[in-house]
């Protein structure tokens, strides 16, 4: 990442454990990201979010209590600072779409996670969008709504 990133303080919301700590060994990978939490349910989630005021959550769709839809848009109105970036095993462009949508700044397909997630990690606190290259681009419906995002 560049130099101008100072830490940037990650919270892991995701149900299978050992996921996390999957993603946990990548961030540990580079200095600049610190996992400051983790969570296993979308409820979990928004509650470490607003205590801990994370600059980056990465975040699974598929939560029990609360999905990774309706997270991403509690946190949205707990967290705005705070940049989402989905990790999720779905590939379905209207699932991606939606998510988007959502407020999330990227999507990571979970099989490309280890490839894609630091990449990922950087566009999106750069400011830019991520979607992994595996998946299918959401519906041209959907595109737009994104560029106007």
């Amino acid at each position: 990442m560049p130099q101008s990133f100072a830490v940037v303080r990650v919270l892991v919301v995701d149900d299978f454990e050992p996921f996390r700590r999957f993603i946990s060994v990548i961030l540990k990978t580079k200095p600049e990201l610190q996992v400051i939490g983790e969570a296993s349910d979308g409820l979990e989630g928004v509650q470490k979010a607003e205590d801990l005021r994370p600059d980056l959550i990465l975040l699974d769709i598929g939560l029990p209590k609360l999905n990774g839809m309706e997270t991403a848009k509690s946190l949205s109105r707990i967290a705005p600072e705070a940049k989402v970036l989905f990790v999720s095993q779905s590939d379905d462009p209207n699932v991606i779409a939606a998510a988007m949508s959502d407020g999330a700044k990227g999507y990571v397909w979970k099989p490309t996670a280890h490839s894609e997630l630091l990449p990922a990690i950087e566009a999106v606190m750069r400011g830019d969008r991520f979607i992994s290259s595996q998946v299918q681009s959401p519906p041209s419906n959907s595109q737009n709504r994104l560029h106007l995002l």
